[in-house]
Order: structure tokens, then sequence, then C-alpha cells
């Protein structure tokens, strides 16, 4: 619910899911200065009750034109 909250302000698009694994995963588009805003915060802040031990991001690419419209939660 943070996460998402945060990227709508940020106005990154995307989604991000809690894994079995206690960790999450996720996507997020947008121009590159909001994407590394959305990054920093995600490595440094995160929701509340979160403890952020390390953050890998991987598959970074530019693309022409982004895959979604919003920012979501999955389940």
């Amino acid at each position: 619910m943070y996460t998402e909250d945060e990227a709508r302000k940020i106005g990154v698009v995307g989604w991000v899911k809690n894994t079995s694994k206690g960790t999450v995963t996720g996507q997020v588009q947008g121009p590159e200065e909001k994407v590394n805003s959305m990054k920093s915060w995600l490595s440094n802040v995160g929701s509340p009750s979160s403890r952020i031990d390390r953050t890998t991001f991987s598959n970074e690419k530019t693309i022409s034109k982004l895959e979604y419209s919003n920012f979501n939660i999955r389940y």
C-alpha cells in the first residue's frame, strides 16, 4: 500500500508483489529520473513495517512505450 502510494506520488507505473520468501518483486516504468527516485525510495525508505536488507534491480532497459497505465499491488 505504501509502495503503491509512493509510486503514484513519484509518477511511475508498474506493479509490486510480496513473495512467499518474504521478499518483494515488481516492475517500475517511467522517465529515468522518476524510476531512479522510486529505486531510491525502495532501497532506503520502503514501507514502515519493512526491513530492507538489500535491493537488487535487474533487467533495466529503455523502452519506447509504457506497458502499464498505473501502479498497483499484485496478489
